[in-house]
């Protein structure tokens, strides 16, 4: 039996499949005899000391959260600054780790999280704790350098591709005598990948979606409209997939929505959509539709793609295996080997590699004149949509989706009011 307890949390925003990559995490470590710990609400639960025993849950019950979409013990969006900047909290993160036994922090979320982890493991050497800290990937927008793709993009790019496709045959059944023009805002603050999905659910110039605008590229307003105009002449109706994240030439969000900035830093965005649809409807004078999925792109665990859940899966195992072989400071990334037939395998990452460093689109993969994908990214693209991986269902007609109990152990420590 390993010694120590291995401490898990959950980080920014959730997927489709994080908790599959969690049941991984806590199924493994209960083969090895490891007490797995989880923090409620992600770094917030491991400073406040609100810890939940992973132990007082069945393993029908772990099981079934490969199947659940959000996130089962709660995340949040808190970044730590540096140790000097953010002393007094690292010290009671330090306290918390020592009076529970912790010898393995796997934190799974994006750039930020994995820079926390980093970060842990830089307090845990300076203190001279015995700590393995560990980032698991896990992000819809793909943006995180190193790993091939994140787990929990294939299933919202999935879900982009499929709703893209199905919305786009409404549209054209009814452009003749309503609808003219639908735009569809997809996930990505400064990474197109999403957006880049869309693309998947036609293939030449007349098929949806027809014009895709993403952040890599700036949003030029009076090219736009032309386009849409020609299509609409052309085509009859025109699809647009935009990035939550388009900017003008300037560097101004086009769906900056006022509302400052978060924890992380990133400014609140929203309405990019609605934006562009009342520009179309004044400068053209068409009809138009738009829609805001938001957070069901991300959610939607009925749709995801079975690499996928293979890919959270199979991260979740080998942050466990790596914390116990007493790596520290890694991540386990995604390496793939082949387009087709797909092969992809999974090895450990430096995260000073992987925290602060962001994947955009390759210049390549965006269509020359902006406004689609080439060949190189459907080839990309293509297999980690593929496959489907649907909830049991009850008769209800509903999926069947597990609730932990989510028991907190006893606290050890006083009450954190910082």
């Amino acid at each position: 039996m390993a010694q120590g307890t291995l401490l898990y949390a959950q980080s920014g925003g959730v997927t489709a499949v994080i908790n599959a990559t969690a049941s991984a995490v806590i199924q493994t470590a209960r083969a090895r005899r490891v007490k797995v710990l989880a923090a409620r609400n992600g770094i917030l639960g491991a400073l406040a000391e609100d810890l939940i025993d992973t132990s007082k849950e069945s393993i029908a019950a772990i099981r079934a959260l490969a199947h659940t979409p959000g996130g089962a013990f709660g995340s949040c969006r808190v970044k730590l600054k540096s140790l000097e900047a953010d002393r007094a909290r690292y010290e009671r993160l330090l306290e918390v780790l020592r009076a529970h036994q912790v010898r393995y922090f796997l934190y799974n979320g994006g750039n930020d999280s994995a820079d926390t982890a980093l970060k842990v493991s830089r307090l845990a050497a300076a203190f001279d704790y015995p700590l393995a800290c560990i980032g698991v990937p896990k992000t819809v927008d793909n943006d995180l350098a190193v790993t091939d793709c994140c787990p929990g993009f294939g299933s919202a790019a999935k879900y982009t591709a499929v709703s893209v496709r199905e919305a786009a045959l409404d549209v054209a059944a009814m452009a003749e005598t309503s609808t003219k023009v639908f735009v569809y805002e997809a996930m990505g603050r400064h990474a197109g990948w999403l957006a880049a999905a869309a693309g998947l659910a036609g293939d030449g110039r007349d098929q949806a979606p027809h014009l895709i605008l993403f952040p890599e590229r700036p949003y030029d307003e009076a090219d736009f409209l032309a386009r849409v105009k020609a299509t609409v002449d052309r085509v009859g109706y025109c699809v647009v997939v935009a990035s939550e994240g388009i900017q003008t030439a300037d560097g101004r969000f086009v769906a900056d929505a006022g509302g400052g900035k978060d924890s992380f830093g990133h400014t609140q965005l929203g309405g990019v959509a609605s934006f562009l649809a009342g520009r179309v409807k004044d400068a053209l004078g068409l009809k138009v539709h738009w829609t805001l999925p938001d957070y069901l792109q991300r959610s939607a665990r009925h749709l995801a793609s079975a690499t996928d859940l293979e890919q959270a899966q199979a991260v979740g195992r080998k942050a466990v295996e790596y914390a116990l072989a007493g790596m520290n400071a890694v991540m386990p990334v995604i390496v793939r080997g082949s387009d087709a037939p797909y092969r992809w395998k999974i090895e450990p990452a430096p995260l000073e590699r992987v925290a602060n460093h962001e994947k955009k689109m390759p210049a390549g993969f965006i269509r020359r004149d902006g406004y689609g994908i080439r060949a190189a990214a459907r080839r990309y693209l293509e297999p980690l949509v593929r496959g489907e991986a649907p909830p049991p269902y009850g008769r209800d007609g509903l999926p069947k989706y597990v609730s932990l109990k989510n028991v907190a152990v006893k606290r050890k420590l006083p009450r954190w009011t910082g």
